[in-house]
């Protein structure tokens, strides 16, 4: 059996929509939310409740999304949760005119702050269920494949947000927002003209017996008993945690370290997120032809061999091919980890298993940037130990990967595609 490439594309186009409306929102927000109110720590608290919604929410959604209606499984989540995000996410940079025209000058915070909800919370209803179609319509050998491409498909929303959204938001701020909410709609529209639910989704090939023991109630999360779920789990939380703490502070890394301004830093940050666009595709190949795990493990090594050689850069041009390296190994983490939660999932459940990923992932992004600002206020201040942070989050989920058991697709199943 083959790939089917265009259908992977398709449904990769809701997590396009997640990466363009995001990469938007992130770069908006912060100004927004500045020109109201005074406090840093407050707008930290604000720009944390995606990922705080992505606990919450994410494993409701995703586990809600395994049930069978009559209007299928994952898309009517998708067809309520895109359509609510869009509107949000277009009324959230008219947040100052509606306020004006109310006269109501201290209510643009609360007109802001609604649309943030609502928008987190749209997006909440149809992430999980949205990634979950890939696994639905893949056979288990092929999902390093199709992750790759998908993966592709996100770091291409980034882009798209960052080219015609800077260009847009040049023009008005209240355009990017639309333009990202057009394309939500539009990528809706595709994606319901082009794809069906399979009648019979490809489920998980493990069954519940080989995590279930006698006297375990089932209502419980499964990575409580499940040791390899909870290390593939605790692998993603400390990959995201080494990334979320380099994307976070980079900036200042390089204005401390090697004194250059924030918009080169930026530039030289690039390359990063240029090698895991480029290696997307690569990564799930080589998940499918040497196994998911050693895959893995050698993006792993190729990350954390370069945040320590950036630890030790002795110019800031040194920076650029090593974040491209190590951009690459990131990328073949990303193509196979999901794959691997998904193989581990008992059959029914391959939705709420994508819940528990996304919210181990979320946590890690909350966590982080906390921990390693303790880390740098203890060192007076110096983001001198960023890479080497990084890097150690990384060496610890390589160590819970090792202990990581059944990633790869069954015997039987390699066997039949």
């Amino acid at each position: 059996m083959k790939l089917n490439v265009w259908k992977i594309m398709v449904i990769g186009l809701a997590f396009f929509t997640v990466s363009l409306a995001w990469t938007i929102y992130n770069t908006s927000i912060p100004v927004f939310l500045g020109s109201l109110v005074k406090s840093q720590m407050l707008i930290g608290v604000i720009m944390t409740f995606d990922n705080i919604f992505g606990i919450i929410f994410q494993p409701l959604f995703g586990r809600l999304s395994d049930k069978t209606t009559r209007f299928g499984r994952r898309l009517p989540f998708v067809v309520v949760g895109i359509p609510l995000a869009a509107v949000f996410f277009a009324i959230v940079p008219f947040y100052d005119k509606i306020a004006a025209a109310v006269n109501w000058p201290a209510g643009a915070l609360i007109f802001l702050m609604t649309a943030v909800i609502g928008m987190n919370f749209a997006m909440s209803i149809y992430r999980a269920p949205a990634v979950a179609l890939m696994p639905d319509m893949t056979p288990p050998a092929l999902r390093s494949k199709a992750n790759g491409i998908i993966n592709a498909m996100g770091g291409l929303g980034t882009i798209v947000a960052m080219l015609a959204g800077g260009y847009l938001f040049s023009m008005g701020k209240t355009l990017p927002f639309i333009f990202g909410s057009v394309m939500m709609i539009g990528a809706l529209v595709v994606l319901l003209l082009s794809y069906r639910e399979p009648a019979q989704p490809y489920e998980g090939e493990l069954d519940e017996g080989h995590i279930l023991k006698k006297g375990l109630l089932k209502n419980k999360p499964a990575f409580f008993y499940d040791k390899s779920l909870l290390n593939m789990l605790l692998a993603v939380f400390f990959w995201f945690c080494g990334a979320e703490c380099i994307t976070a502070f980079f900036t200042l890394f390089c204005t401390q370290r090697f004194g250059v301004d924030q918009g080169q830093a930026m530039r030289i940050l690039a390359p990063l997120g240029a090698a895991y666009l480029i290696a997307a595709i690569p990564g799930g190949w080589l998940g499918a032809k040497i196994g998911r795990k050693k895959s893995m493990l050698i993006g792993n090594v190729m990350v954390v061999a370069g945040f320590l050689s950036a630890a030790f850069a002795p110019t800031v041009q040194w920076l650029m091919p090593i974040l491209f390296f190590a951009g690459v190994g990131w990328s073949i983490i990303n193509a196979c980890s999901y794959p691997v939660v998904a193989q581990l999932a008992p059959k029914g459940q391959t939705g709420r298993y994508t819940g528990y990923y996304y919210a181990f992932s979320f946590a890690a992004s909350i966590a982080s940037p906390i921990v390693y600002g303790l880390v740098a206020d203890i060192a007076g201040g110096s983001h001198a130990f960023l890479f080497v942070y990084g890097g150690i989050m990384f060496l610890a989920a390589m160590l819970l990967l090792s202990r990581v058991k059944h990633t790869e697709a069954l015997p039987e199943t390699v066997a039949a595609d």
